[in-house]
């Protein structure tokens, strides 16, 4: 399995093997290549998938980008693009691709720490047919005692995502082999 993404997936805020890509491989069993990336957008990322995908062959790919595009301002429609890139890429490679929701930059959000998926995300995964992790990045960055700085989890915070992550994959029938 890759875990293809950004700071979240590289662990970012707690110490190595607290990431939920390793907390993952620990629960399934499975081989996890953590291909988190701090600061990486989902533009800059779709030029790094291919090498990754011809390197280590995975059966799934989990995506977990959108953060820094959205701190940085890019359009939606961009981010969208370059998110659509990804998941084409990682199928045409044989891969079952996953989508990671990541929330919108909001003011109200933050400031009533309630925010929300970015609706691209469903979009994204209805258009594809593909599975969503839905609302579990939203939560953590909800719960002050989940979060290591505004927009990165704890060791905590990491475990949330990986349990969220987990039931996700097997709510979408995708178990530990």
């Amino acid at each position: 399995m890759l875990a293809f993404g950004d700071s979240v997936t590289f662990g970012t805020g707690a110490v190595p093997g607290e990431d939920w890509p390793t907390l993952l491989a620990a629960r399934t069993g499975w081989q996890v290549v953590n291909a988190g990336v701090p600061g990486d957008t989902a533009e800059a990322a779709v030029a790094r998938l291919g090498p990754l995908l011809a390197a280590h062959r995975p059966a799934l790919v989990i995506i977990e980008l959108g953060g820094n595009d959205f701190l940085k301002r890019k359009a939606v429609a961009t981010v969208k693009a370059s998110l659509q890139a990804i998941i084409g890429e990682a199928r045409a490679a044989g891969a079952q691709a996953v989508l990671v929701a990541v929330p919108e930059l909001s003011l109200l959000g933050v400031v009533a720490r309630r925010p929300s998926d970015a609706p691209l995300y469903r979009e994204l995964a209805a258009a594809n047919d593909i599975p969503l992790v839905e609302d579990v990045f939203a939560e953590v960055l909800g719960r002050p005692e989940l979060c290591a700085d505004a927009i990165h989890p704890n060791a905590a915070g990491y475990r949330v995502m990986a349990d969220g992550i987990l039931r996700a994959l097997a709510a979408a029938g995708i178990a530990p082999a």
